[in-house]
């Protein structure tokens, strides 16, 4: 007599996740969102901050008024390392999530501020918010979008945090005008943090599950430890290194202009409106010029992409520092974003184009971490420069 055999239910597998832009295109274009409001919380601070350290709490020194940039590149460039870290073993959106949570503060601080130093500690909550959000979302677009299309990838997601910021500090630079330094400039902030805050918990998925197919497609065995990976991205492989080295360059940059130009032009004379204006056009024209910059450095490669605008960069800079006149710092501001726009973009997909799947977060990561330590290394260059020059901030009013 045969024994009956007991049928069991076939267990399903969930299928893999599809890799590419056009599978993914939902969740990319809402983090794309999402990284607009993480720029617009860094753009409340580029006109409105550095004038209030003077005209509000008296302080002369620019080496103490650069503190709050300090504070901000070195917990940002933390947070970066951290959150690529965390991200490989613990997934993205919780990183996303908690670095929202960690902004809701910031505006308020911002406004009831009786002191510098409480200044310092939003920006210390504005690095971290910075450096787990902004390194989420470049993460999770890296996922969606596979092995190809890295560079338009990442031209959309700096796209959208850096014409948020040069928009956040238009916006702030005429609220100021208009009301006054605070506290109206900083409303904007509380709605920017609540938004990103809900949308990263109710509508961003994880994307986790990319990266792992990706690496299972390339076939490779690729496990690392932490250590290894911060010596690979520092120092032993020659293209990470190059990465991190013009990454650090270049948010030095960034760290002089946000934190000396509005006090330069303001001690010229400038009005608010038209320091508002040169603060927000090197942003745009650096967030608007990555949406043809990261998709050329697809198809042109990303070397002579990157070295190119070191160039450019360094020409947009000469011109703020020595240009008489308002039409000058405009074009300058214009000229450094266009550079900083063929860099930017570059440098991320150069990175995600060596590192293995498996750990490129981390490395993402690593790379954040000396990029953004340019922030406080620009402060604190800015401000032994106008001490060791101070007749430069001494000069005459300017009639633009």
């Amino acid at each position: 007599m045969a024994i009956p055999q007991i049928s069991r239910p076939a267990r399903t597998v969930a299928p893999l996740p599809e890799l590419g832009l056009g599978a993914n295109w939902r969740q990319f274009v809402l983090l794309v969102v999402i990284n607009a409001f993480v720029g617009a919380m860094a753009g409340l601070e580029r006109t409105v901050v550095p004038l209030i350290a003077g005209q509000e709490f008296g302080l002369a020194s620019k080496t103490i008024v650069l503190s709050f940039l300090v504070s901000f590149g070195i917990v940002k460039a933390l947070a970066n390392l951290f959150a690529g870290r965390l991200a490989d073993r613990i997934g993205r959106k919780p990183l996303l999530v908690a670095g929202w949570v960690v902004a809701l503060p910031v505006p308020w601080l911002l406004i009831w501020a009786p002191s510098w130093g409480w200044v310092v500690f939003a920006n210390v909550l504005l690095g971290i918010n910075q450096g787990l959000c902004w390194s989420t979302t470049v993460i999770m677009k890296i996922d969606l979008v596979g092995p190809q299309r890295r560079g338009l990838a990442m031209g959309l997601n700096e796209f959208a945090g850096y014409v948020a910021v040069a928009l956040t500090a238009l916006l702030t630079g005429y609220l100021a005008a208009t009301h006054g330094l605070r506290p109206v400039p900083f409303y904007p902030g509380i709605a920017f943090a609540v938004l990103g805050l809900a949308l990263s918990i109710f509508a961003v998925d994880e994307t986790h599950g990319h990266a792992r197919t990706e690496g299972r497609q390339i076939g490779s065995t690729a496990h690392r430890s932490f250590t290894e990976i911060v010596l690979l991205t520092s120092w032993r492989n020659r293209a990470l290194f190059a990465a991190s080295q013009a990454g650090l360059v270049n948010n030095m940059n960034d760290g002089v202009v946000w934190g000396l130009v509005p006090v330069l032009l303001s001690a010229r004379g400038v009005a608010l409106e038209r320091i508002g204006a040169v603060t927000a056009a090197y942003p745009l024209v650096w967030g608007l010029g990555q949406l043809a910059t990261g998709a050329l450095s697809d198809r042109w490669g990303r070397k002579w992409m990157i070295a190119c605008g070191m160039w450019v960069q360094a020409v947009g800079i000469a011109l703020l520092a020595v240009g008489p006149a308002f039409g000058h710092w405009m074009a300058g501001a214009v000229v450094l974003g266009i550079g900083t726009a063929m860099v930017y973009p570059t440098l991320l997909a150069a990175v995600s184009d060596v590192a293995h799947p498996e750990w490129r977060a981390s490395a993402v990561g690593v790379y954040r971490l000396w990029r953004d330590a340019g922030y406080a290394f620009g402060a604190i260059a800015a401000g032994s420069w106008q001490m060791r020059f101070p007749s430069r901030w001494r000069s005459a009013r300017s009639p633009a």
